[in-house]
């Protein structure tokens, strides 16, 4: 996959909103039926461990939606996409994490989540 520019990864977050709320409701879905079928987990709404395996099989497909995007889906619970880019010719990952309105950081490929920066305005 390629490189995205600012606007196309903002294009491409759009287009995976629907898809990354899915993971959200899949995720709180997987994990309260998980809880449900440990012994003494209080019973849920949702069923049993067919329902479990269903969930766990869904969110397998909505990680590897995101993924075939040329995204990377870096993190479920919190959600943590990056669009691999290139500033001044060093490679960065235009950075979202669930919650955040729009793409507003990135760091260096190298650094990682910790050296997360603002991008410049």
């Amino acid at each position: 996959m390629g490189l995205f520019t600012l606007p196309e990864a903002r294009d491409e977050l759009e287009r995976l909103r629907p898809v990354l709320d899915e993971i959200v409701t899949v995720r709180a879905d997987l994990v309260e039926l998980t809880a449900a079928l440990t012994p003494g987990g209080e019973p849920t709404d949702l069923g049993g461990l067919p329902e479990r395996k269903a969930a766990e099989a869904r969110l397998n497909e909505l990680m590897t939606e995101v993924q075939e995007t040329g995204a990377e889906l870096k993190g479920v619970a919190p959600l943590l996409v990056d669009f691999p880019a290139e500033f001044d010719g060093v490679p960065v990952l235009l950075c979202w994490l669930e919650g955040d309105p729009d793409i507003a950081w990135y760091h260096r490929a190298d650094l990682g989540f910790a050296g997360r920066r603002r991008l410049p305005t």
